[in-house]
């Protein structure tokens, strides 16, 4: 009998998990080596350096890919959770697809789609990995003291100020697509 860890790792049937399948199939096309998880998440690293994403594939009559990832939150941050959620809540608004939030005190982002047969999985996988790091990014750097001699209003950040009792404020800045 040979050793069952020398046996090639087959990937479930098509149709016990019709859009993981897909999903595996993309995430191998484009190169990375995807893994399940304890959770049924496919899990994959991307990214200089490595970054760890997961895609959790809902099946049904709408089937939904979720794509996430969290990240530890960044010594610039103050450690006022108000502060934070408020940034969350400023992203996750101005943003079309992803949602920005906090969970055990990392910064969670993901993007949802419904997926048909009919849909591009492989594009909608890339704009959403590119999405959603670009997401982590602009929200610590939203964090960051701007310049001297800048408004602190320009990108997606919002501005800093203090109120009358001294306490640190976040606003979300006006946005000249606002307007239109």
């Amino acid at each position: 009998m040979s050793d069952p860890t020398s046996l090639p790792n087959f990937p479930p049937p098509a149709d016990e998990h019709p859009l993981r399948g897909r999903v595996l199939d993309v995430l191998k096309d484009l190169g990375l080596n995807p893994n399940i998880d304890g959770d049924g998440d496919v899990a994959f690293m991307i990214g200089e350096p490595p970054q760890q994403l997961f895609v959790r594939c809902l099946d049904g009559d709408w089937p939904v890919m979720r794509i996430f990832g969290q990240w530890l939150i960044g010594e610039q941050v103050p450690d006022d959770l108000y502060l934070r959620l408020q940034r969350c809540n400023d992203f996750s608004l101005q943003l079309n697809l992803a949602k920005v939030g906090i969970a055990n005190n990392n910064l969670v982002v993901s993007v949802e789609h419904v997926v048909t047969m009919q849909t591009d999985i492989s594009a909608l996988f890339q704009i959403s990995v590119n999405l959603i790091m670009e997401v982590v990014q602009m929200w610590h750097a939203s964090f960051q003291t701007p310049p001297e001699g800048s408004d602190g209003v320009e990108g997606v950040e919002g501005v800093e100020s203090t109120d009358s009792n001294g306490s640190e404020q976040y606003r979300p800045r006006h946005r000249p697509q606002d307007d239109a």
